[in-house]
């Protein structure tokens, strides 16, 4: 199923330039997007008033951090780096503009950036008291709306650990689909 692209940016796929990290930690991040999208597009069909908003501001204070730890960018692995390493994360997450990547994710952030696309929130609450066909429609705008989210996050993520020359964190394990997952897939 392809959705619409609300915007015209680079995908985070583009923005990793071929690096065999940032590539495997946009596919896992994409994979926890794609799963934390689905549980929006759930609670967005359930006929209950306030719910998806809730649960879209539950999932994204998860889903933010969760990203930030694939690229190395919570504010415990920001901390643990070398002083001149940090100094460059944090020009790069200034140049970049994010107001979430490296920070503590707060229930109010989320709801401030949840806010910013509220005109297509908006119509998936009217649409989800038309029996059936307005809760199909609701739970694809609340898939949609969390995925548009997340998307912009991740490639926020993938900028700034192109410009910081980040070294991520390796997940060498080969479960989840890590770099030696990605590296025995090659072979």
């Amino acid at each position: 199923m392809h959705l619409p692209k609300f915007d015209h940016h680079p995908s985070a796929q583009d923005l990793a330039q071929g690096d065999p990290r940032l590539e495997a930690a946009v596919l896992r991040s994409k994979k926890i997007l794609h799963r934390k999208a689905l549980l929006a597009a759930v609670a967005s069909s359930l006929p209950l008033p306030g719910l998806d908003w809730a649960a879209d501001a539950a999932l994204l204070t998860r889903l933010i951090p969760q990203i930030n730890r694939e690229f190395g960018l919570t504010p415990e692995q920001i901390d643990a780096l070398h002083p001149e390493k940090r100094e460059q994360v944090q020009k790069a997450v200034a140049m970049v503009g994010s107001v979430l990547v490296g920070k503590l994710v707060t229930r109010e952030m989320v709801i401030k950036l949840a806010t910013s696309i509220g005109l297509r929130m908006s119509g998936k609450q009217a649409a989800k008291f038309v029996p059936l066909a307005g809760q199909v429609i609701s739970a694809s705008i609340g898939y949609a709306a969390l995925r548009y989210l997340g998307e912009q996050h991740l490639r926020e993520c993938v900028e700034v650990a192109r410009q910081a020359q980040l070294l991520l964190p390796g997940n060498d394990e080969g479960a989840n689909g890590g770099p030696a997952a990605a590296r025995k897939a090659a072979a």
